[in-house]
């Protein structure tokens, strides 16, 4: 019982630190909460639990980013790529449960790592979206991130073939989060809202962290030259993009 006990107290320290890293992350790439916080989780209680706790820390974080920075969301890319991603991403999570995650993670890896490659190498300065591409490039990479369960990583790979300054990226990229949050959040409570009771104390726990890094990455952010800040983005997509490959290779039991 005492193991027990003290095995639990330093899960909830990593748990801390981990969420203020990923609520920092987040400040700085649009992304991050729930790429580092949901496998965390994952491993105590499951993945489809840990996906709804994590949403509500989640939804605090993003919220408390996007008041900070709402002045500089760029309305033109959000009432065009951020509503059709939403809603991609939305239809993307109710056909989830249908369709094989697996060889979709894979997928989902290399292409985060092809964006990646993209930013660093300079190719995505040269890819713009406009028009009705923008409402395409929304809806597919909401649609591939609600069927991988991530859709904050796939949201800002897409956000790059956008001439958005480095507030205007990070405000929209949270601004779209914000709305599939809001749209999401019922739906977990409704139907798992017993399990989340039961992890109360860790969502808590979360909270305080995510909160703690979102504040202090967004003065961070505000000390990253416009020039590093994509190089920055795409280094942390390629990182996303091999760990969602190889956490696919590893569970593909079909190779």
């Amino acid at each position: 019982m005492r193991g027990t006990s003290q095995n639990r107290r330093v899960f909830d320290i990593v748990l801390f630190v981990v969420a203020a890293i990923a609520g920092a992350v987040a400040a700085v790439a649009g992304f991050g909460i729930g790429s580092l916080l949901t496998p965390l989780l994952a491993m105590s209680v499951g993945t489809k639990i840990a996906v709804a706790a994590i949403s509500i820390p989640h939804l605090i974080g993003t919220a408390i980013r996007f008041w900070r920075m709402r002045a500089d969301t760029d309305r033109r890319v959000l009432w065009s790529f951020g509503i059709t991603s939403a809603a991609g991403g939305l239809l993307g999570a109710l056909l989830q449960s249908r369709m094989q995650s697996r060889p979709l993670t894979i997928v989902f890896g290399l292409l985060l790592i092809f964006v990646g490659i993209s930013g660093l190498s300079g190719l995505a300065e040269r890819m713009r979206f406009h028009g009705a591409v923008a409402w395409t490039a929304g809806a597919i990479s909401g649609l591939f991130g609600g069927l991988v369960g991530n859709q904050g990583g796939i949201r800002s790979a897409a956000l790059l073939g956008f001439a958005l300054s480095r507030d205007a990226f990070v405000a929209t990229a949270t601004a779209i989060g914000l709305f599939v949050d809001a749209a999401r959040m019922p739906v977990y409570l409704a139907t798992q809202h017993a399990e989340l009771r039961g992890l109360l104390l860790q969502i808590v726990i979360a909270t305080a962290g995510v909160i703690l890094g979102t504040l202090t990455g967004t003065r961070l952010l505000k000390r990253i030259p416009e020039k590093a800040f994509r190089m920055i983005v795409s280094l942390l997509i390629l990182a996303l993009g091999f760990y969602m490959l190889l956490r696919g290779v590893q569970s593909a039991s079909w190779i």
